[in-house]
């Protein structure tokens, strides 16, 4: 299937985009190369292959929650850059 300038100009249309006449032409180029390459891939023979999302196996890697001890709060607001006694201060951003 080939890709016109004017399927080019239409869909740059829709996508409220401003394109020069070169910028139309190289991408009417690589759309058809594209797909040209899909309908490449639509030929090959797929019936005896399972769907997968991914190529590898994946397998969940959290660890087990397990309750500990806080930290202390004059260590969690030691690096602040700004703070009251037991909180981090911050701009306000809501008026």
């Amino acid at each position: 299937m080939r890709i016109t300038s004017e399927d080019v100009k239409h869909i740059a249309s829709l996508s409220r985009l401003s394109m020069s006449d070169n910028e139309i032409d190289i991408f009417s180029g690589q759309l058809s190369s594209i797909i040209e390459y899909v309908e490449q891939l639509n030929s090959l023979d797929t019936g005896n292959i399972e769907p997968t999302s991914h190529i590898i196996p994946l397998n969940n890697v959290m660890r087990d929650d397990i309750p500990a001890a806080s930290l202390p709060v004059e260590d969690a607001l030691k690096n602040a850059p700004d703070s009251t006694e037991k909180f981090y201060r911050v701009p306000k951003i809501i008026e």
